[in-house]
């Protein structure tokens, strides 16, 4: 069984993830072989908060050249979690603002 720890990577920290904060929504890399379900049980467990809805996607790792060596970055997922409307906002996120 995978800890919470292990499916939420780090947060996103974007221009457009913190446009989103506004709104409830939090930008997050997860595990790739993490669930809907997986993502939102790791979130309201770690931050101690109330998951409305989560969206994932999967991100292509973009191809990079050294010289004459063409190579790529690792594919990963991304998830952005809407919390509720009575839910308390992530003090991670809140203290960048």
């Amino acid at each position: 069984m995978k800890s919470v720890y292990d499916v939420i990577i780090k947060p996103v920290i974007t221009e457009e993830s913190m446009k989103n904060i506004q709104m409830k929504k939090y930008t997050f890399i997860v595990q790739r072989t993490a669930c809907k379900q997986e993502i939102a049980n790791a979130v309201e467990a770690i931050f101690g908060v109330k998951v409305a809805k989560v969206n994932t996607m999967q991100v292509r790792g973009q191809s990079r050249r050294q010289g004459y060596h063409v190579g790529r970055r690792a594919d990963w997922k991304k998830a952005i979690v809407t919390l509720t409307a009575d839910s308390k906002g992530i003090e991670f996120f809140e203290s960048m603002m």
